[in-house]
């Protein structure tokens, strides 16, 4: 594994616990547990119980936890909800984190329902990269899976984020069966508009949605194949899980498949996460993650962060290396809470 050495410090794990395929260079922080949508699959209708205003990290310490987590070999940070469009002054957050040195890649996961209000000043702020989630392209099937009507609002965020030259600019899918399991339509938006699709398996430990609705991403992808001529493309940097790129023949985009629960990916994962209220995590089923939330309350120290950040990377290499989430039953508590 390379050594990453920036301002005299360096991602170093001990040999004897390095279980991973690569770094671990990737963290994704929750600014809010609020959200302008319910999906199935991540809020129940009737919301859920939100924190106090004075629990939730403000933009000054989440900035001192994103310069520390860049100082120990961080180089990408995803901002995420919660839906963080509806979170106040979001686009001084994008520039603060513009700011850390050494610099970090900065993405922002979002449900694009304000997104064509703020795409712009996004831009301008030093923001590429975007991942929209979009479950539907028929608007009553959005309206069931996310019990708002939002549709029309999102493809206008999409447009308008290329519109901008945002890029690239990625299209969520969370496949449910006998609901959106009909991928063509998606495939055929790739062919018109220059988007990333990428079919995401329903994880039934998260959300309303019953087990009964899982898709396997194989299965979306031996549907794909019966209709459209494929062929591979390596053209998208990939953060995350999404390693095999596809594309039509002659389309503007491409798609990818995400297989969590039927092909887990534990020993590839190269993330941390932070929630809104900073509990630090390993992983989305890490219960013991390190509350750095209370020690940024009272601390701007970037060296002290720095040290939690790495004992949580210790963490992720020790006990996080081969777990399957198959292996995990039961509720795991709603994804808009955790940080998605």
């Amino acid at each position: 594994m390379s050594k990453r050495k920036e301002d005299g410090k360096a991602q170093v794990p001990d040999p004897k616990e390095e279980r991973f395929r690569g770094k671990i260079d990737y963290l994704r922080v929750s600014v809010t547990d609020r959200c302008n949508l319910r999906c199935i699959y991540c809020m129940p209708e009737e919301g859920v119980k939100l924190l106090p205003p004075e629990k939730i990290l403000s933009y000054e310490e989440l900035t001192i936890l994103c310069r520390a987590a860049a100082r120990m070999g961080i180089g990408k940070v995803r901002i995420t909800g919660g839906e963080p469009l509806v979170r106040k002054n979001i686009v001084d957050f994008v520039e603060m984190l513009s700011g850390i040195v050494p610099a970090v890649d900065i993405s922002i996961t979002t449900n694009g329902v304000l997104l064509s209000e703020y795409a712009e000043s996004l831009k301008a702020v030093g923001l590429n990269r975007i991942n929209i989630s979009l479950d539907a392209l028929d608007p009553e099937t959005y309206r069931l899976i996310t019990k708002r009507d939002g549709f029309a609002a999102v493809m206008k965020g999409i447009n308008k984020a290329l519109e901008v030259g945002m890029s690239p600019v990625k299209i969520n899918v969370v496949a449910l069966k006998g609901t959106n399991d009909d991928p063509s339509p998606f495939i055929d938006l790739t062919r018109i508009l220059p988007v990333h699709v990428r079919f995401i398996e329903y994880m039934p430990q998260f959300g309303n949605a019953k087990n009964l609705m899982f898709v396997s991403g194989k299965e979306i992808m031996e549907r794909i194949r019966s209709i459209f001529p494929l062929e591979e493309t390596r053209e998208i940097e990939a953060w995350g899980p999404a390693k095999k790129h596809y594309r039509v023949k002659g389309a503007l985009g491409t798609f990818a498949l995400i297989s969590p629960v039927s092909s887990h990916f534990c020993s590839d994962c190269n993330r941390l996460r932070v929630s809104c209220n900073g509990k630090l995590r390993a992983c989305l089923f890490d219960s013991d993650g390190i509350d750095v939330g209370r020690i940024l309350r009272v601390s701007d120290d970037i060296e002290e962060i720095a040290e939690i950040i790495k004992k949580q990377l210790s963490r992720k290499r020790k006990e996080f290396s081969n777990r399957s989430f198959l292996d995990k039953s039961g509720f795991a508590g709603w994804m808009s809470s955790i940080g998605g």
